[in-house]
């Protein structure tokens, strides 16, 4: 019987529970909400930690050299990315037990933990990077790495060197061997769309027309790891994803579409947890700075408002028409978007 499992030895519940050291304790003085912010942390980084399993374990499927959109594979990896879009749904509603932490709370014990601060989590940092934040896209570039030690600062830097989520989904987008290419054979399909997205445009959004032929038409061979911070997706890649998003309805854009939807609710949830914490910040410090050091609710809000990783993939919304207006895919495109054996 000793030797059987244990829930409380399979948690590791003893390091867990005896895991909280609050330094008010420490030097004898009462601030009773300084247990939460510690527990609410550390459960913080407990799902950074999750979230690296999931990105880890769909960035290993997608760097295989063929996907098939039709297999379980591609299950998987929606599957995963849906369930990191809900952990950070969970991270973002984490806001709401901290805030039962009022302003005159917080100075019980803030003074304490200089000069720690979350803006340390290097967890968070190489999590940004894996999912595609480059460091000539950061606010702060130089900032956003001096409080942090040099393991951890080793740690983000090797995953900003290595291929990104961002990086593998522009390469599955380029093999999807369904959308109409480019060339001479399959140009008119693209000439049509965007005389038809020409005319569904008003006289204000006529500018709009350039940026499609940016996107869609561009001839470019640069390869999207470039250090180009205009642009993460390649023309090839966007005329696919705008494909998928026309075509969804049909079999086997299902899951691809689900794919392209699961990556853009990563991104609102990371910038919803990104303006709960400023906002959170603003209601406890107001224009103090951060026990780090940053200028507090000023350097997050710039940091919400530029960190946005999959900013291309929403922007495809931009070139969308009605349905009704959508070029007539041919009956052999048809069938194999269809399941149907030709």
């Amino acid at each position: 019987m000793g030797d059987e499992m244990h829930y409380h030895d399979y948690l590791h519940l003893d390091k867990i529970l005896n895991a909280q050291f609050p330094e008010s304790t420490k030097r004898n003085l009462a601030a009773h909400d300084e247990m939460l912010f510690i527990i609410i942390h550390q459960a913080y980084e407990l799902w950074f930690k999750q979230l690296h399993h999931e990105v880890d374990s769909v960035a290993a499927i997608m760097k295989k050299p063929a996907l098939n959109d039709n297999s379980p594979e591609l299950q998987t990896v929606v599957h995963r990315l849906n369930r990191a879009a809900i952990i950070l749904r969970v991270l973002v509603h984490q806001v709401d037990i901290l805030e039962t932490m009022t302003p005159m709370d917080f100075p019980d014990f803030r003074d304490m933990l200089r000069p720690a601060s979350g803006f340390q989590s290097w967890q968070f940092k190489e999590l940004e990077a894996k999912l595609g934040l480059k460091f000539q896209d950061r606010h702060g570039q130089e900032y956003y790495i001096s409080k942090l030690r040099t393991e951890h600062i080793g740690i983000i830097k090797k995953a900003e060197s290595e291929r990104s989520l961002l990086e593998l989904v522009n390469d599955w987008l380029e093999r999807m061997p369904l959308a109409p290419s480019y060339d001479e054979n399959e140009k008119t399909f693209w000439v049509n769309y965007r005389n038809n997205y020409d005319a569904s445009l008003d006289n204000v959004e006529k500018e709009n027309l350039a940026s499609f032929d940016e996107f869609f038409f561009e001839q470019s061979k640069k390869p999207a790891r470039a250090n180009d911070r205009h642009r993460s997706l390649t023309a090839k890649a966007c005329r696919a994803a705008l494909f998928i998003m026309l075509y969804r309805g049909y079999p086997l854009l299902q899951l691809p579409f689900q794919l392209l939807n699961s990556l853009l609710e990563i991104d609102e949830q990371l910038s919803s947890w990104r303006y709960r914490h400023m906002n959170m910040v603003h209601r406890m410090i107001g224009t103090r700075i951060g026990t780090g050091g940053s200028s507090g609710k000023d350097y997050l809000k710039a940091a919400a408002d530029k960190h946005y990783i999959f900013k291309e993939i929403a922007q495809l919304n931009s070139f969308l028409i009605e349905r009704r207006k959508l070029p007539v895919l041919s009956p052999h495109l048809e069938r194999r978007l269809g399941f149907v054996a030709s």
